[in-house]
């Protein structure tokens, strides 16, 4: 009960008409176990932002931006705390706040995405969820701030942030939005779960939101994959496997368009492209057809019950990063630092069922898989959750199997306040050979501000800046039905119809 209040306690419901802050005055504002470092003007025009660590996102992006109060602070909610955030809040405001999420593990603000929400006139947020660093070296001997990358980090600066606009506009935003993909999507439907007043939309893309389970596939896979040089199935192997997991599965939807609507429908057996005689580049090896099969197939207790989905087929040329020499860095980072707390951790012990429970003990609250979202929804709360079919870094049945969960608890269909939109072709949050590009952001707003929900969301496929497919996307469980007449690269010639 204790995380529920906090949000209602800091909260600041000034009436209209109440005094407005200057942007420089703002460094005056009171916010709770939090010091402001930072409360300066920005002009309108290109904005370049300052430096971030080391891999962990693009290296000082010029950004156009409209005229803004850039804010930042850092927050210490225990002695152990260190949350940077900066709160963006644009002169020609539209009411509303935004924030957005962050990837991996964090430890960088999120500034093209900030850019973005300014952009439509949001008052906008991001936060390293206190540590620097795309890594987790952070966190032996730190317990407090796994907690606050865990999800201490965002509802803080949720609280600091809404005071900020409060104080900057003389009223607080009349409708709060959270925006992630990935890690950001975990922290999405963790705000949905354990603060349910925070925001009053959600959009969720490819959450990592059953994260140490995900991280325990990838070291299950990597325990095969990376076990020797022989195991490495090269690119253009990968290519061929994909070509061939196409023809084979390509037409059950009824169109020949190098996207599978449903992978789950395809009955490909990759061991028919076992090597006969010598190895060639159109057939795989006896080792590679191993690390192949490990990359489809589930991690499960040795008890057989499922600890986390494998990919499913029609993404595998977009599989490259899960065969380098090494692990995945995310989760090996997981199990290194956060998990065994031991930076001389030898990954070649790791024991699925051991390794998974330990992490589970531990730090089991990261997690976003609680499928009460009741208080949410009661207070009006959207959802919106899309995934892309060929993701190359979270197997999209996850999402699917959380809807479920959801379903079960919450009693049959929820599509009032919560839809999952599933994406042919699409790889991690964006990319790949199907139509990637759309806005889900713009169908969240007209979903809960004018009750307009979202039937299909329309998505382009763009090559040389020009695009060269349409299709909707369709909540799930439908798909994108093709007509029988007209271009299939045409979207007005495809309906979403259930399976």
């Amino acid at each position: 009960m204790r995380r529920y209040l906090s949000s209602f306690v800091f909260l600041v419901c000034a009436l209209p008409g109440a005094a407005q802050t200057t942007c420089g005055r703002l460094a005056q504002t009171a916010l709770p176990n939090a010091t402001i470092t930072l409360a300066a003007p920005v002009a309108a025009g290109a904005f370049k932002t300052p430096e971030q660590p080391s891999g962990g996102g693009p290296t000082s992006p010029s950004l156009q931006v409209p005229a803004f109060c850039r804010v930042a602070a850092t927050l210490r909610p225990t002695g152990d705390s260190s949350i940077d955030i900066e709160v963006w809040l644009p002169d020609d405001w539209n009411g509303k706040y935004q924030a957005v999420g962050g990837g991996g593990w964090a430890g960088i603000f999120s500034y093209p995405a900030m850019a973005a929400a300014l952009a439509e006139g949001y008052a906008t947020s991001s936060t390293d969820t206190g540590h620097k660093g795309p890594n987790a070296e952070f966190a032996p001997g730190h317990p407090e701030k796994m907690i606050d990358y865990g999800y201490r980090a965002v509802h803080e600066m949720t609280i600091a942030a809404k005071l900020l606009v409060s104080a900057r506009y003389g009223r607080g935003p009349r409708l709060a939005y959270w925006n992630g993909c990935s890690t950001g999507g975990r922290q999405g439907l963790q705000e949905a779960q354990m603060y349910p007043a925070d925001y009053d939309a959600v959009l969720a893309g490819a959450p990592a939101n059953y994260l140490l389970h995900l991280n325990a596939w990838d070291m299950k896979t990597a325990l095969i994959n990376q076990k020797d040089e022989g195991h490495l199935v090269p690119a253009n192997k990968l290519a061929m496997l994909h070509r061939a997991v196409l023809e084979k599965c390509d037409g059950l939807d009824g169109v020949k368009d190098g996207l599978l609507n449903d992978p789950r429908t395809c009955g490909f057996d990759p061991s028919a492209l076992l090597c006969k005689g010598s190895e060639t580049a159109s057939c795989l090896t006896a080792i590679q057809l191993e690390s192949v099969q490990a990359m489809y197939a589930p991690a499960k207790r040795k008890d057989g019950a499922l600890i986390y989905p494998g990919m499913p087929f029609g993404g595998e040329q977009l599989w490259t990063r899960m065969f380098d020499p090494n692990p995945f860095g995310v989760a090996l980072n997981t199990f290194r630092y956060a998990v065994h707390e031991n930076a001389a951790w030898d990954w070649h012990g790791f024991d699925l069922d051991a390794d998974v429970a330990l992490a589970d003990q531990k730090l089991g609250y990261i997690h976003a898989t609680n499928p009460n979202l009741a208080a949410f929804r009661d207070r009006g709360g959207k959802l919106l959750m899309y995934h892309g079919w060929a993701d190359q870094l979270i197997s999209p049945e996850n999402s699917i199997n959380y809807r479920a969960t959801v379903e079960d608890m919450m009693g049959g269909n929820q599509d009032n306040w919560y839809r999952l939109f599933m994406v042919p072709g699409m790889g991690h949050c964006r990319g790949g050979d199907g139509p990637n590009q759309f806005n889900a952001m713009s169908a969240l707003e007209r979903w809960r501000e004018m009750d307009e929900a979202p039937a299909q969301i329309l998505a382009t496929h763009v090559i040389n800046n020009s695009v060269d497919m349409t299709r909707p996307l369709c909540p799930y469980p439908q798909i994108a039905v093709y007509k029988g007449r007209g271009s299939t690269n045409d979207a007005a010639n495809f309906t979403c119809k259930a399976p």
